[in-house]
């Protein structure tokens, strides 16, 4: 690998001519060999200022004079009517400058992302969740604004509260959103007439976005009506569409700017909205600059999570352990409001088949409105929920047949030409997961590893060990289709140095630095020449979230788009200046190649610019094959899917239930990489993620409605010693995507944490050998201790579910 950092100073003679030049040596065919370009491991953009302490997130900004503080005072019922809120002693506490109320929005009172209309900003008649913002507080400090919160005189009249999707379901609870039915061929018929049937009951609980940095936003006003906001979104445009809905202005006189997050995973798809909309709000009123940061209790009391479902599902197989049908209902608890819940659960039941054909099928989504903070996006989008329905499927059907359950998974694998569509008609066209398993099952010894395991837990009494392998199929764009689209402008300075700007958002997941690679790539720059800017609506308008992992497939063509309009416009140039054909003019590492010379990438530059040609230009993609229609449940909402396959090894306490990751062996599907090590690092923090979702983060809302577990005294998430002993991770060779994707890359945001469904499936191998491997575990998620030890106990007493044989 070549060091970056070696790369030669530029240099920019005063006169654009060839003086100076030097012989071209250039790569002839292909692409350009460009130092620290695309597909190579370069720092992260923003790595030396991560360490030293230099990297400015909105709470890091000094704040403009007379800058002002809000905070808010939240609901303490889950549901009820609002019979007086005394603020008297609010307003008059020392500091405070004045207290806002749904009343003083001068726009509308309503934020919901969907355009549902059921997510006031501020709650006016009724509270909907403990824990939904009343008012806010505006004073001279942050600390009069909290003091003088919790001040507030509330008198509620109780109104019935559902809180479960069991009390959901009971009651009859209205849905958020429309529900949605996929179905192909006939599943009742293939259950009733499969020689094997089962049924069961998969729950998955949410989980925490736990981001390092908490929502927080500041917002400045202007002249004639301007409103200038720094948040913490990975939505910029959403935001802005927020504010200037809030306070009843045209969008044109709001600008939102995002340099980074420190930390998003989803949560500030659409929760950052109600942050950046009472720091304007509040900055309207005073005509001063407003910032509003949420302290770790208050943002997980405010904020949704990952929607947690309970999976019914019934299944038909032979007794080679292949599907013949499956029906499934996935019930979600959504919360307050519509946000995100539809598409969400959607794409629970477009990933409920995983990497599996199922021959015949019925899949129905049930999204159910709760007294709970309202879900919303959280990295895999409802995928992961759906996938862990289909492992446990295949989990079941091993138990069944006693077959080991790999050869279960590999039996059922999507093929190519046959047994290769989706429950949502979609033709899976590049299915590799097969190959993928059965490469990783030989590099890590998986069956070697588990007869060994089996001998292990014969003899030991109070230690057990489990092994699984799992692989993913996640598909990659918005399946709301106007989504998949994305902008960029590209400027190029009379010294060569080059400013990208995107629509896309930074949270440290490394887009900037895949960004920055693109334009070093096609102008052969080292990374010192080409600077991303923060993202910002008033240079790159109408973006989409950075969410669905396709940050960097959206934005990274159309930096390309734009790259390449001044490249054209260059290479023309140079070869009517230099009087060469225009196939002579290549750009490289070394400089710009123009027939048999070399000329400085500025030299052509600023002879380009004295010959006014325009060395700026915007950039446009939108993702090509893409449809959906929900009415019907069919269509194509995925460009393509990224694969892969993750093998754990774990060990589980019996005395205490506590379990240990003792070895992950992950071989994962990045097309071909725009960054190894940056890829590489958001499989592993992906797969960490998913294992502590699924083993450790417990959600737990009291009988009130009150979230228990809002702070990390309460919510565990992994810590270092909760990585796996052992953890290797490789990237799958020579494997470029066979879509046209940005230098054929594969999306790495989201796929890795399905990968710590390993971990689960692991856990419920070490518990299987209580029964002699005779019972299905059926282990919920998330596999505490206190979970683990319940079914240990019932698997010792052989109470297991049995098979259902037919």
């Amino acid at each position: 690998m070549v060091d970056p950092h070696r790369t030669a100073g530029h240099q920019t003679p005063a006169q654009p001519d060839l003086a100076g030049t030097q012989p071209a040596s250039v790569q002839q065919g292909g692409e350009p060999a460009v130092v620290g370009g695309a597909s190579s491991s370069l720092r992260h953009e923003s790595a030396h200022l991560h360490v030293a302490g230099g990297a400015r997130y909105v709470d890091d900004m000094p704040l403009p004079a007379g800058a002002v503080h809000v905070a808010l005072g939240l609901s303490s019922k889950a549901h009820a009517r609002i019979k007086h809120m005394g603020l008297d002693a609010v307003a008059a506490y020392p500091g405070v400058i004045c207290v806002l109320t749904a009343k003083d929005i001068p726009g509308h009172n309503q934020i919901s992302p969907v355009g549902a209309g059921d997510e006031p900003l501020l709650a006016e008649d009724e509270v909907f969740f403990c824990g939904q913002p009343l008012f806010a507080v505006v004073a001279q400090t942050r600390h009069a604004a909290r003091h003088a919160a919790v001040l507030a005189q509330v008198e509620y009249e109780d109104l019935p509260a559902v809180l479960t999707v069991e009390q959901a379901r009971a009651q009859g609870s209205a849905l958020v959103c429309r529900s949605l039915e996929m179905t192909r061929g006939n599943a009742q018929q293939a259950l009733a007439q499969a020689p094997c049937k089962l049924a069961g009951q998969l729950v998955v609980g949410g989980q925490e976005h736990f981001y390092l940095e908490g929502q927080a936003a500041l917002a400045w006003p202007g002249e004639d009506g301007e409103m200038r906001v720094c948040s913490s979104t990975q939505h910029p445009t959403e935001t802005q569409h927020m504010v200037a809905h809030v306070l009843d202005r045209p969008n044109n006189l709001v600008t939102v700017e995002v340099r980074r997050m420190g930390g998003g995973f989803g949560g500030k798809e659409t929760q950052a909205n109600i942050v950046a909309c009472l720091a304007a709000l509040a900055a309207t009123h005073t005509g001063r600059p407003a910032k509003l940061r949420l302290d770790r209790d208050d943002d997980m009391l405010v904020t949704g999570k990952r929607h947690d479902f309970v999976i019914d599902y019934s299944v038909g197989f032979d007794k080679q352990g292949q599907v013949l049908g499956v029906d499934m209902e996935l019930a979600a608890r959504c919360g307050w409001s519509a946000d995100l819940s539809g598409p969400v659960t959607d794409r629970a039941m477009f990933h409920a088949d995983n990497a599996y054909y199922y021959p015949d099928v019925r899949l129905r989504s049930m999204p159910l409105r709760t007294n709970t903070q309202s879900n919303t996006a959280f990295r895999g989008f409802g995928g992961p929920q759906g996938a862990a329905a289909a492992e446990r499927i295949m989990e079941e059907i091993a138990f069944a047949t006693g077959l080991d359950p790999l050869d279960v998974r590999l039996r059922n694998v999507y093929g190519t030409t046959e047994r290769n569509v989706t429950p949502y008609h979609m033709t899976v066209e590049d299915s590799i997961a097969g190959e993928v398993m059965t490469q990783l099952a030989e590099d890590c010894d998986y069956r070697k590893r588990r007869e060994q395991i089996r001998a292990f837990n014969r003899t030991s009494p109070h230690m057990r060990r489990g092994i699984a392998l799992t692989p993913v199929k996640f598909g990659i764009s918005f399946t709301a289709t106007h989504f998949n689209q994305a902008g960029a402008l590209v400027h190029v300075y009379t010294d060569g140095s080059v400013q990208v700007n995107h629509g896309g958002t930074e949270m440290g997941q490394g887009l900037h630095t895949k960004m920055v690679q693109i334009a070093m790539r096609e102008f052969g720059l080292p990374q010192d020449r080409v600077r991303i800017t923060a993202t910002t609506t008033g240079k790159v308008p109408n973006t989409s979230a950075t969410a669905a992992s396709s940050g960097a497939d959206l934005n990274g063509m159309a930096v390309l788009a734009a790259v390449r309009t001044i490249k054209d416009r260059l290479v023309a140039f140079a070869a009517t200046h230099w009087q060469v054909p225009p196939e002579q003019v290549r750009f490289t590492a070394a400089g710009v190649g123009v027939g048999e010379a070399l000329v400085p990438f500025a030299t052509l530059v600023n002879a380009a610019y004295m010959a006014r040609v325009s060395l700026s230009s915007t950039g446009f993609y939108k993702t090509p094959k893409i449809s959906w229609d929900a009415a019907t449940g069919r269509g194509r909402p995925f460009y393509y899917f990224a694969y892969g396959a993750a093998c754990a090894e774990v060990a589980v306490d019996l005395l205490t239930g506590e379990n240990r990751i003792e070895r992950v062996d992950i071989l994962h599907d990045a097309g071909q990489s725009l960054n190894p090590d940056i890829d590489i690092g958001q499989i592993e923090g992906g797969f960490v993620q998913g294992a502590g979702w699924l083993t450790m983060e417990e959600l737990f809302w009291d009988a009130a409605g009150r979230l228990r577990t809002h702070a990390p005294s309460t919510y565990k998430i992994p810590a270092c010693s909760d990585r796996p002993r052992i953890f290797n991770v490789r990237l799958l060779q020579n494997a470029p995507n066979r879509e046209d994707t940005i230098f054929r890359s594969k999306a790495v945001g989201e796929p890795p944490f399905v990968h710590g469904l390993a971990v689960l499936h692991g856990i419920s191998d070490a518990l299987a050998s209580l029964d002699e491997y005779r019972t299905c575990p059926r282990l919920n998620a998330p596999a505490t201790p206190e979970q683990i030890l319940r079914v240990a106990e019932r698997l010792r007493q052989h109470g297991g579910v049995k098979d259902e044989q037919a």
